[in-house]
């Protein structure tokens, strides 16, 4: 079943056309990589949560391996590989395909004139790896897609911002609450494999 669910989602990843965000060019850019794997034949995706740090505004949430692009990086995809080996030691290579993509998300419109313009890439990974987290990151989770894909797994939080609470959808998987950009990212590739 789950090896169906993953070619069904190569399929439609083949062709989805994710939307762009208008002005990117002039924004600033991160992107993410989005890693699916078979895992005892049930199809998992691979998180991490972020280590808590002052100064970042992403301290502590479970998250994808990404972050912002360098004056180095060619492209988004770039950014999304480099940055896999940085914060969880996992070199993307050629035996594991790039499957597609997702629509560019905004992150903190607040920040600068513009905000940030978050890339996020589908990668399916075919082998066994071990990880070694930086920093950055607390832990890697391997979140099973069923999990993801069952409406009875939906919750809520409330997020505190500026002094309003603000109640927002979420997953709380093992205790790690999933929301924000992640989950618009994870809805987004849940509406492909309906």
């Amino acid at each position: 079943m789950s090896a169906d669910l993953l070619k069904r989602i190569e399929s439609r990843l083949e062709r989805h056309k994710p939307r762009r965000k208008r002005l990117r060019r002039l924004r600033k850019r991160s992107a993410v990589a989005m890693i699916l794997q078979l895992r005892q034949g049930k199809l998992h995706i691979l998180m991490i949560k972020r280590a808590e740090r002052e100064g970042d505004p992403w301290s502590g949430h479970m998250a994808f391996p990404g972050g912002r692009m360098d004056d180095d990086d060619a492209h988004g995809y770039a950014v999304a590989v480099r940055e896999t080996a940085e914060e969880i030691g996992l070199a993307i290579g050629p035996g594991d395909p790039c499957i597609g993509r997702l629509s560019e998300v905004s992150a903190r419109p607040g920040r600068g004139a513009l905000g940030m313009v978050v890339s996020p890439f589908v990668f399916r990974l075919d082998r066994d790896v071990e990880f070694t987290a930086n920093y950055e990151v607390d832990e890697v989770v391997w979140v099973p897609f069923g999990f993801l894909s069952d409406p009875k797994n939906r919750d809520s939080m409330t997020w505190e911002y500026k002094g309003a609470r603000i109640p927002l959808p979420c997953y709380w998987y093992e205790g790690r609450c999933i929301w924000g950009l992640s989950l618009m990212m994870l809805n987004e590739l849940l509406e492909l494999t309906d």
